[in-house]
């Protein structure tokens, strides 16, 4: 039958005795059983089924499958989520780097040890988010292939180099410390370490001496970067501008200091040369709020009073560092060094 005679065999309207009115054109499409639901043509996510011993926890879901506490289907339900492969934790836990290692340290790898930058999360600075690796070690006889999601270090940590930060198994300050003054390139290292002894979870000279007897891999670089980093920057691009300095032909400048009238405290700046009065600002985004353009005002305002020229120096500035430089030897009343070329930081700025 021509498509024109069945329209004219059928209703364009429904009545009680045909239906909805359809229109068959073969090879356009193929219509759906009229006996079956519409909800059932479409695949329906299970509904959130919580076991009482698996609510606020981090489990693996092969375990629970086979203890029957939940079917596959029901790991897919919004109940849960996957942390790391066959890793899940409840729904209502926050994802966070913190989490994950809690995943990886005591369900996906018991026995790993935190370290790296995730032993400074959990030491509590930020150097990583909820996507980036866990890093961990585990034993050298450990047979644990690559695993996605997990940075995996093979040595025998000394005892008194472990400890437990908030239930996770995680290396000490130190040894901490020491693991960040490895990482690649030369600048973040740096960067890590300076965020890292900041709060003063260990200090730099005990840092510089654990690093003097190191041996073995990577011990030389470590020594480098201990010997690089200062641990006063306020933030990562403060460790960055100071590293670009230090490699300039410019005098280096004091980090952090403090600028005072006779004995009145006036205010405190990221670097400066005091002979010339000159203080270095870097300015990130958070000086844009409202209530920090208020309180730099006043900084500015006091600064000026004393007679102390402020420069300040933005993201923009780092990806430009000669041109940077040529300005600081130009403020600092010394000959510029024509043709010269700096190198651009070696992370994104």
């Amino acid at each position: 039958m021509c498509v024109l005679t069945e329209i004219r065999s059928r209703p364009l309207f429904p009545t009680a005795e045909t239906g909805p009115a359809r229109i068959s054109t073969p090879g356009l499409w193929t219509a759906a059983p009229r006996n079956v639901p519409i909800r059932a043509r479409c695949p329906v996510p299970p509904p959130p089924t919580r076991p009482t011993e698996l609510v606020g926890r981090v489990f693996r879901g092969s375990a629970a499958v086979r203890s029957g506490r939940l079917t596959r289907h029901q790991l897919t339900s919004s109940a849960w989520r996957r942390l790391l492969p066959d890793v899940y934790a409840c729904a209502s836990l926050p994802v966070t780097h913190e989490l994950r290692t809690l995943a990886v340290t005591q369900v996906l790898l018991p026995g790993a040890v935190a370290c790296g930058r995730s032993a400074a999360v959990l030491w509590g600075v930020a150097l990583a988010g909820p996507d980036d690796p866990v890093e961990c070690t585990v034993p050298a006889t450990c047979r644990s292939g690559p695993l996605a999601g997990v940075r995996l270090t093979r040595r025998k940590l000394p005892e008194d180099r472990v400890t437990y930060r908030r239930g996770i198994p995680s290396t000490d300050p130190l040894r901490t410390a020491l693991d960040l003054a490895a990482i690649r390139p030369l600048d973040e290292a740096v960067v890590a370490l300076d965020q890292f002894l900041a709060p003063g979870l260990v200090f730099l000279p005990d840092v510089r001496m654990a690093a003097a007897v190191l041996t073995g891999r990577d011990c030389r670089w470590v020594r480098q970067v201990t010997q690089l980093a200062d641990g006063r920057a306020g933030s990562p691009q403060e460790t960055r501008l100071r590293l670009l300095l230090h490699r300039s032909d410019l005098p280096h400048p004091v980090a952090q200091y403090s600028v005072r009238v006779g004995t009145r405290f006036v205010a405190r700046v990221d670097f400066a040369w005091p002979e010339h009065r000159i203080a270095l600002e870097y300015e990130g985004l958070w000086h844009g709020e409202s209530q920090q353009v208020i309180a730099d005002r006043r900084r500015l305002n006091a600064l000026s009073a004393a007679a102390w020229e402020v420069i300040f120096v933005t993201t923009a500035d780092l990806r430009d560092p000669t041109r940077l430089i040529a300005r600081l030897h130009r403020a600092l009343g010394s000959p510029t060094s024509a043709g010269r070329r700096y190198p651009v930081p070696t992370s994104p700025v």
